[in-house]
């Protein structure tokens, strides 16, 4: 069974002026309906043809939508008298609302933009001619820039790159997974390698607390847990302040003593 759906086909200039004079006169909506269908594969053609340049969070059905306004716009103000036809009128307009409408999504500069065709332009040209990618320092010698001016526009290219963390991507072993899964998380608790070593520093320290003598660990859980002051843990024990001082800093000693190989580790529990 054939598709009910058929492409309008293409009319000529002086057709499609006649059928423009026809609906200015009578002002019959269908007439207009017909020229809209008829130059509907115009807008797709100009639409498709910047596809590439849609930003990733827009819809291209947005840009078709937009199109369409123009061309209808376009059948209203058109003036045959000024010399262009119905349809050269409307491609330019529908072209410019195109163009308007992917800058207003876009937050790249329109120089950053010139930048990023003359990159793609040399990249082509280079790859026609040596039939593979061009290096960092060969694409930097096509565009006639240095290696370095190079890097800086193709960092801020990509940080001007705005995508959904929901997109598809390949991994490194040809799977498919979604972007927000090659993000590097910064919650450590998720790492098991930090959470193995946070496990491991915490059990050497408990080992080298068992070692202190109990006034020593009295002082050390009166201090750090209850947030005695040293005063006040002088008067429980009974002692004066410098003494308490005293042990302090001796059991600080013994436990830095024992935990000196593992300084590093150990430091990742605090």
């Amino acid at each position: 069974m054939q598709s009910m759906e058929k492409s309008p086909a293409r009319i000529s200039a002086a057709e499609a002026l006649a059928l423009w004079r026809k609906y200015r006169s009578t002002g019959d909506v269908a007439l207009r309906d017909r020229l809209i269908f008829t130059f509907t594969p115009m807008v797709r053609y100009i639409v498709y043809k910047k596809v590439r340049e849609v930003p990733a969070q827009c819809d291209v059905e947005d840009f078709l939508s937009c199109g369409l306004e123009a061309l209808i716009r376009s059948i209203e103000r058109y003036d045959p008298d000024k010399g262009a036809t119905l349809e050269q009128f409307a491609w330019t307009r529908v072209h410019g609302a195109v163009l308007d409408e992917l800058r207003r999504h876009d937050w790249a500069p329109r120089s950053l933009r010139r930048a990023e065709r003359a990159i793609s332009g040399a990249r082509r040209t280079f790859v026609a001619s040596n039939d593979r990618q061009p290096t960092r320092d060969e694409l930097a010698q096509e565009l006639g820039v240095s290696t370095a001016e190079l890097s800086d526009r193709l960092d801020e290219l990509a940080l001007a790159e705005v995508g959904s963390l929901n997109q598809t991507v390949h991994s490194e072993d040809s799977t498919t997974i979604e972007r927000i899964d090659t993000l590097e998380s910064g919650d450590l608790d998720s790492d098991p390698v930090y959470s193995a070593e946070r496990r491991e520093a915490k059990e050497r320290f408990r080992g080298a607390f068992k070692g202190l003598s109990p006034r020593e660990r009295q002082v050390a859980v009166l201090l750090y847990v209850e947030n005695w002051t040293l005063r006040n843990i002088g008067a429980r024990l009974g002692v004066s302040e410098s003494r308490v001082c005293q042990i302090h800093s001796e059991l600080r000693r013994r436990l830095r003593s024992q935990l000196v190989a593992e300084e590093d580790l150990f430091s990742v529990a605090s």
